[in-house]
């Protein structure tokens, strides 16, 4: 799964607890209350000799200086929930997109794997909750496998785990509950999703996950351990390099899960252009012909899945890097260099 982008988006504010009391206030216990939440003068004072409050009076006060409060402050729905800030990166769509328009938070299906909720927070550009749009997610399964789509060995059409499409609420928020996804050839760990409203659609990327975790649950969860090592990792994905910060998603440990979020800033107005590269199966103009593209491994398609190679992932076969170099490139220290892809065949142009 899976936006940052990038993002620390969708943190916990916490704030102060309010105070508790009895009949009388004295100055060495007393709290300033001469400024309001957003600074607002209230025009109350307290005596600082510890003389003390009487309840009636301090009540009267502060009854008074809310409502002049009230009154002065500007209605909260104009207000950004978040401040302004850069636009989400676009990305590739990938081949493995279905429009299903599946409406539930649960897109498991029963599915094996660790537990993941995901949530986007969606703002438009100046800030506010973008009510009413529509988030669509998808990735692959614990091995690497998309739904929808058959390929090698498996048939996968007319599944539809790990998709679904929530409307974003008036906080901004929509969260899936998923499963941690896993790996496959030539690319790092990531989660696709789609912002949308009516004809438009906002927005089309992928949001990545922090690597030292995700090469822990490959190589000591039972549903997602492989006989071979994961080939591209986040500081080699080119995907992820192009993309930047802002698909970037922060996750925090829950009972029995984890919590991914992104923070997704779109423009209401835009409705960019879509990468949709060929879906497993399908050649065309500049394309590869059906089944597995020339100089793909046996049984095997290119990395991605689709009908042509990844920009940026590396050839079919790559060793996977190992020892200290492979733990240097797991850490955010990790310089980012994505790799390069393999020439084209012949006659046949990269698209």
């Amino acid at each position: 799964m899976g936006a940052g982008e990038r993002n620390s988006e969708a943190h916990g504010r916490w704030g102060s607890r309010g105070p508790g009391g009895g009949s009388a206030l004295r100055g060495e216990t007393s709290f300033n209350l001469s400024k309001g939440a957003q600074g607002q003068s209230l025009g109350m004072t307290f005596p600082s000799d510890g003389a003390p409050v009487r309840r009636r009076t301090f009540l009267s006060s502060a009854l008074a200086g809310a409502g002049t409060l009230a009154l002065s402050r500007p209605a909260t729905a104009a207000s950004p929930s978040h401040p302004a800030g850069g636009l989400t990166a676009q990305t590739t769509e990938g081949p493995y997109y279905l429009a299903l328009n599946l409406n539930r938070a649960d897109i498991t299906e029963g599915l094996s794997g660790i537990p993941l909720d995901v949530t986007f927070t969606v703002v438009d550009e100046i800030g506010r909750p973008y009510e009413g749009a529509l988030v669509d997610i998808w990735h692959c399964d614990a091995q690497g496998l998309y739904s929808g789509f058959d390929q090698p060995g498996v048939a996968m059409k007319g599944k539809t785990f790990l998709r679904g499409t929530l409307p974003v609420g008036a906080d901004g928020a929509a969260t899936f509950h998923s499963i941690y996804p896993g790996w496959y050839q030539g690319r790092t760990t990531h989660i696709h999703f789609k912002v949308r409203r009516g004809a438009l659609t906002n927005l089309t990327s992928q949001f990545f996950l922090p690597d030292t975790l995700s090469e822990y649950l490959y190589t000591q969860v039972e549903a997602y351990r492989r006989s071979e090592l994961r080939d591209t990792l986040n500081s080699e994905d080119g995907i992820a390099i192009e993309a930047g910060a802002t698909v970037e998603g922060a996750v925090r440990e829950s009972a029995g899960r984890y919590v991914a979020s992104l923070l997704v800033r779109v423009d209401r107005n835009a409705n960019p252009a879509i990468d949709r590269p060929p879906a497993p199966g399908e050649g065309g103009p500049g394309g590869f012909p059906p089944g597995p593209p020339p100089g793909a491994p046996p049984g095997g398609p290119f990395p991605g899945g689709g009908g042509r190679p990844v920009p940026g992932s590396p050839p079919p076969g790559q060793a996977a890097l190992t020892g200290e170099k492979r733990v240097a490139a797991l850490l955010p220290t990790a310089p980012r260099s994505a790799h390069q892809p393999p020439p084209p065949p012949p006659g046949m142009k990269r698209s």
